[in-house]
């Protein structure tokens, strides 16, 4: 119940924000009939059933051309979807209204992203068909349920967020990149570039899962010089990784391994442990993560 009425909040919100009114005073006309409160409440209910870990759609087709509403004619998507999807991947292809207010609003509030098909094994599929008939094609849903294949390594989207700054001080880019890290990107670094009217410059390189991409803007814009970002999604090939513990005469370090369907690439001893340990035992630090590469070696040898 709290979930199904949080939702038509957000929707309320969107017409809300449309129109330039309170949601108190928002009345619902397209989503408001017996219908589409069975969407949104089937919806909750269902997903709760499943208990999926994660969520994912394709690119959200909105249609083209025009459709009536309770306000008149309005080209397709109509205003309260399109504030409903705003940052998702839409595209438009087909003629007409290919998805209403209560579609982006379901979607959108369950997807944690959106691409193509992530490797998997499926096990299960469902089918929902609309009452209208689409000459272009089947006026048709499917949700699939399946385990994802760890390490697969295909299909995995990231958001690449870039800005360029020739106005900083070196000295902030340091923490920035600390900062960034924490707040949950995968990875960031920075590249010497010419910019206009020869000013070296600096580009900010951030790359993070999708969900990531709002805070991290938020972030730049807080710490930095840049009056503007832009980010797209990239498709990325990654190695299953594990960490394992090895004991060495320097103490215990943890080691990462890098494979990938049961191929081991990459072995490498985790360098903030090797850098703690030699401080301790006032040794180099590349002693310690030679020592820590070895006692791998000598446990996988037995």
């Amino acid at each position: 119940k709290e979930r199904s009425s949080a939702l038509f909040h957000r929707l309320g919100e969107a017409e809300a924000s449309v129109h330039g009114i309170d949601v108190e005073d928002v009345t619902f006309h397209e989503v408001g009939a017996v219908d589409s409160i069975v969407d949104v409440v089937g919806a909750v209910i269902g997903l709760g059933w499943l208990d999926v870990d994660r969520f994912l759609a394709s690119p959200l087709n909105v249609g083209s051309g025009t459709v009536k509403i309770a306000h008149g004619e309005y080209p397709v998507p109509p205003p309260a979807t399109l504030q409903l999807v705003a940052g998702v991947p839409v595209y438009g292809n087909g003629r007409g209204e290919l998805l209403t207010p209560t579609g982006a609003l379901l979607v959108t509030a369950h997807a944690t992203g959106y691409g193509p098909l992530p490797a998997l094994r499926p096990e299960g599929v469902g089918y929902g068909a609309g009452n209208r008939n689409t000459p272009e094609r089947p006026n048709v849903l499917r949700l699939i349920v399946g385990e994802e294949i760890a390490g697969a390594g295909e299909g995995h989207r990231v958001m690449v967020i870039e800005a360029e700054m020739d106005d900083m001080s070196p000295q902030l880019f340091g923490p920035l990149l600390d900062r960034l890290l924490a707040a949950g990107a995968l990875d960031a670094f920075y590249t010497p570039v010419q910019m206009k009217k020869g000013r070296p410059g600096v580009l900010l390189t951030v790359i993070a899962e999708r969900e990531r991409r709002t805070a991290l803007e938020e972030l730049l814009f807080a710490e930095t010089t840049t009056l503007g970002v832009r980010w797209q999604e990239w498709d990325r090939t990654v190695l299953e990784r594990e960490a394992v513990a090895v004991e060495t005469e320097f103490g215990a370090i943890a080691v990462k391994i890098a494979r990938r369907q049961g191929r081991i690439y990459n072995v490498q001893p985790e360098f903030d442990d090797c850098l703690a340990r030699a401080r301790v035992a006032g040794r180099p630090v590349k002693e310690v993560w030679a020592a820590a590469l070895s006692a791998y070696h000598a446990v996988k040898r037995k």
